[in-house]
């Protein structure tokens, strides 16, 4: 080879060298810093590496340490969250098999449940066919529809175990992969506990992110200035720093030093990198840590939708056929299909079935939550028989040391319990006698029973995989002891006392007493506990955990006494969440006996509310809520239109979506009911139909302060036909219904449009429609109500004219009894038969009505005159026209509605043979108005006194034919009825 034949082919290449050479060494800096934004890291920083040409002439870190850094984020990114432990298993999967999409819901700022996380389970579950804004985790920072304000915080709360962890696991590794959100230039993923470990320690924001991140190369950086930095803290609820947001020390430097929880807040706050984007995620519980206006947007993990469960379990296992048997058996347990919404529970029941599915073949599946948890000890117990202590299969999986464990843990459980505590430390361990070595090291069950999180500097945080198992460690704890000792850890510190009382007067027994602890507590945090300890009493599972146990516990003569005690709580009209509790409870012990009563019933048609016992109440609400239908429109009138049935099925009404409640009879009592359903933070309602009733200026006020509420969701109400007095309730109605509000037939004159204009001016007002047909403004009330509308253009508003219709009779329907005058507007019965041609749509016989020509479509309104005994009806054509009364006449069949008016004063609304009779005052009224929506399926009747509507009834139904106006005067040969069409 030639000396030419060795340079030629290097000259391309050390041309390519020169030119780069020359870029970074002359081309300006803010044209070098637009060609790679994308890949800007940390200005500020001085490059430190001798052959990157462009450290000698700016401070600017060079594009390889710039890319280097981010580049290596990622890798470590990656490599932390590319498998992670499922459940607590030691044993890492790869996370993009195993997740399962969330269902996260965009929340509200400042809303703090206190219950107990199984009970807002079991609440969120009810709610699943509620209409949400749904969020995907790549897109947690993206505004949802119809916000415009960007936010930099953002709060995700959720129940334990329900995947707020495993989430911002996810989302880290998709940016780290290059999926999603690669318009961050770093982030930077924390723990609450692993914060925890350095609340002595003095950090500055740059020297966090070093400690934490050193394997990325973090080293060199000083500054996140023109960064876009995202910032995650997971765990709010295990943080132990003192967050004090009303300390005033301002820290904005990132390279000062101070306590953690000084830089926390300040970061939170915004002092301190305003820039950043944080993402908080925490337990329910403890999200009021944070002031809420340090909050841009609130989403909650609402865990696996039905569809997800069922995605969980095929991922799971290989075998359809295995994951199509446990998802039917899950889907036929109903306490079980509730709490697999969250995920940590998913996977306790795939261990526990899988198990019984291949190696106990035949073997009942367990159907309630006391029965999967202890089999799924049983399982874990024989994993550390085998695995740990080289047994066999067949070999008593209790052994002595076992049994040590397990009561030692049991102990810890139920003293944390009772604290409130869900996180421990080593002291604690020591505390319950708890041998950290034997539990940790020696026992493979207890490391997924029992999780160990570990910190910087090694110091070890303790918790339960989930509180659930928690709980049941503690109930079998308390169990155990009783059927031991005798003695009731749940009276501890009164057990002498009680023990010599004893001999004289009989003492509540053991489990009565566990009931009486649970309905004690206000937020239901002993619910799960006391479900757990009652289906500890069942035979069944005394023979699953025989070996455990050294003696039986009680037999089925206590339980049969304990299912009695639950009924008559059940009937003592406790609280709707403590009663579905007991229902709950029934269900561990394995008694369904109210619930079958109402359930039968339902199916035979024969329910009759007026008969019900309060404990079938109890049932009929438990049924409505765990069927998880009917749960979208309740509809009081299908089950009586009385104001008491609307007090027994309140917990329905707060799950539902939608409200009817038109003409039910409700006054100042339902009113206030009502209002607490508004008030309260676990409502659903969006849509309320008050139609048709007399609230009363009291009644109206009582509905306002729900209104009020920042926990009230409602969307759109109804009012037709409500007397209103036009004062400030009226305001705070139209202030604070968000999408319409209908006031047709309220009354409403030329007085109330000065109030109702003053409502439509407010600045706080959110109406986007509103109803006013079939009300008298006048013309100056019209003028009123016209210049607030001009300030609110969404505003739609419709008055009385528009609607009014001119009826004419059909003479070829008129019977022979009945004669036409003046014009044929009026009509009279007579004795004498008229001379009318046959024709096929007259009335025959004994049947003295007729009908009119022109078809009711849309919206009509129609006025009549009447005396003697008439009833004013609306028909389908097709009704007969001679035959029985039940055929022919008006009301009594499913062809037409009619109002029976007669001389006494007296009305009564027919419809299919059934009559309702309606309350009026004294003055007698001989005029009577008719109002109807086609659309809507409403008819409604009014009494007519000096052109004000007093509103009588309403019909609502769904109109499936073309309606006429008909009329039938003195059916019993009352001669002398009339009626005038006005």
């Amino acid at each position: 080879m030639t000396g030419n034949d060795f340079i030629l082919p290097c000259f391309p290449f050390s041309v390519a060298l020169f030119i780069i050479f020359l870029f970074y060494r002359f081309v300006p800096s803010n044209i070098y810093r637009s060609l790679h934004a994308n890949v800007i890291i940390a200005p500020g920083i001085p490059c430190t590496h001798p052959l990157h040409p462009i450290s000698r002439r700016s401070k600017e870190r060079c594009l390889w340490c710039r890319f280097s850094w981010r580049y290596t984020l990622k890798s470590t990114l990656k490599e932390k969250y590319q498998c992670v432990p499922e459940g607590v298993s030691k044993a890492r999967s790869p996370l993009n098999e195993i997740y399962t999409e969330l269902y996260i819901i965009e929340g509200r700022t400042g809303i703090v449940s206190g219950d107990h996380e199984v009970r807002q389970i079991e609440t969120a579950s009810r709610k699943q066919y509620r209409p949400e804004t749904t969020i995907r985790h790549e897109d947690i920072f993206k505004l949802p529809p119809g916000r415009e304000e960007p936010f930099r915080t953002v709060m995700t709360i959720g129940v334990a175990g329900i995947g707020k962890t495993v989430l911002t696991q996810k989302f880290a590794l998709d940016w780290a992969e290059g999926k999603a959100n690669q318009n961050v230039h770093l982030l930077f993923p924390f723990t609450f506990r692993e914060l925890n470990m350095l609340k002595v320690k003095r950090f500055s924001l740059v020297e966090l992110v070093r400690h934490f991140f050193s394997k990325s190369k973090m080293a060199g950086i000083s500054s996140f200035e023109e960064l876009q930095v995202v910032f995650i803290f997971d765990g709010l609820d295990e943080c132990r720093l003192p967050l004090d947001f009303h300390n005033k020390e301002v820290l904005t430097d990132v390279t000062e030093s101070t306590t953690v929880d000084v830089l926390l807040t300040n970061l939170i706050r915004g002092n301190l990198l305003p820039s950043a984007r944080l993402w908080i995620t925490t337990r329910p519980a403890a999200a009021n840590q944070i002031p809420s206006e340090y909050v841009g947007m609130v989403t909650e993990v609402r865990g696996f939708t039905d569809p997800q469960k069922e995605e969980y379990f095929r991922k799971r296992f290989s075998d359809e056929e295995q994951a199509s048997k446990i998802t039917s058996h899950i889907k036929g347990a109903q306490s079980l299909h509730v709490m697999c919404r969250i995920p940590v529970f998913c996977w306790i029941a795939a261990t526990v079935l899988e198990d019984i599915l291949k190696t106990r073949e035949g073997e009942e599946l367990p159907k309630t939550l006391t029965e999967m948890y202890i089999h799924y000890l049983v399982v874990q117990t024989k994993v550390k028989k085998i695995k740990y202590d080289g047994g066999a299969e067949a070999d008593p999986h209790w052994s002595p040391e076992n049994r040590k464990i397990i009561e030692s843990l049991g102990k810890l459980a139920f003293d944390q319990l009772l604290k409130g505590n869900l996180i421990f430390y080593e002291s604690d361990l020591s505390e319950c006698g708890v041998d950290i070595r034997k539990v940790l090291v020696n026992s493979g069950v207890f490391t997924q029973i029992f999780k160990e999180e570990r910190g910087l500097y090694q110091d070890m945080v303790f918790c339960f995989v989930h509180l659930s198992v928690q709980e049941f460690l503690a109930a079998l704890h308390v169990h155990m002891t009783f059927i031991n000792s005798g003695i009731n850890l749940l009276e501890a510190e009164s057990f002498w006392l009680l023990k010599y009382l004893s001999i004289f007067c009989r003492v509540k027994p053991f489990h009565q007493s566990a009931v009486d602890k649970a309905l004690e507590s206000p937020n239901g945090h002993l619910d799960l506990f006391l479900r757990f300890l009652l289906g500890l009493s069942l035979q069944t599972s005394q023979t699953v955990l025989r070996g455990l146990l050294t003696q039986s516990g009680s037999g089925s003569q206590t339980n049969q006494e304990t299912v009695r005690y639950i009924k008559e709580k059940i009937s003592e009209n406790t609280c709707p969440e403590k009663s579905i509790n007991l229902f709950h409870c029934l269900n561990e012990l394995k008694d369904a006996s109210l619930v079958e009563e109402i359930q039968r019933s339902l199916s035979s048609g024969s329910l009759s509310t007026d008969e019900l016992s309060p404990a079938q109440w109890s049932a009929l609400v438990f049924i409505l809520l765990s069927s998880g239908k009917d749960l979208d429109v309740f509809d009081l009138k299908k089950y009586s239109a009385s104001e008491e049935v609307l007090l027994r099925l309140l917990p329905v009404v707060k799950a539902s979506n939608r409200a009817l409640l038109s003409g039910c009879n409700l006054s100042e009592r339902g009113c206030e009911a009502l209002s607490s359903v508004l008030f309260s933070q676990s409502s659903n309602l969006r849509e309320l139909d008050l139609s048709n009733n007399d609230l009363g200026d009291s009644g109206v006020k009582l509905l306002s302060v729900g209104l009020e509420s920042h926990h009230c969701k409602l969307e759109s109400l109804r009012l037709e036909c409500v007397y209103l007095f036009l004062t400030k309730p009226f305001h705070t109605i139209l202030d604070f219904v968000f999408f319409s509000s209908n006031l047709s037939g309220c009354l409403i004159t030329e007085g109330g449009c000065a109030s109702l204009t003053s409502a439509l001016s407010s600045s706080l007002s959110r109406l986007r429609k509103l109803d006013l047909s079939y009300n008298h403004p006048g013309d100056a009330g019209l003028m009123l109500v016209t210049a607030g509308l001009e300030r609110l253009e969404a505003v739609r508003c419709l008055f009385f004219p528009s609607d009014s219709c001119q009826l004419t009779i059909d003479t070829n329907t008129v019977n022979r009894h009945l004669k036409l005058s003046n014009n044929n507007r009026k009509v009279t019965h007579v004795d004498q038969l008229q001379p009318y041609p046959d024709h096929p749509d007259r009335f025959e016989g004994y049947c003295p009505q007729l009908m009119c020509r022109d078809t009711v479509t849309g919206r009509c309104f129609w006025e009549v005159e009447w005396e003697g005994e008439v009833d004013v009806s609306v028909s389908y054509r097709r009704i007969q026209r001679t035959g029985e009364r039940a055929i022919c006449e008006f009301g009594r069949n499913m062809d037409s509605w009619c109002l029976s008016c007669s001389g006494r004063g007296h009305y009564t609304a027919w419809y299919n043979e059934k009559g309702v009779s309606i309350r009026s005052s004294t003055s007698i009224s001989n005029r009577v108005a008719v109002y109807v929506d086609c659309l809507a399926g409403t008819l409604s009747f009014y009494r007519v006194i000096s052109d004000s509507l007093i509103h009588l009834y309403t019909f609502s139904t769904t109109f499936s034919e073309p309606l006429y106006a008909g009329f039938s005067l003195g059916f019993w040969n009352r001669t002398g009825s009339t009626v005038c069409l006005v």
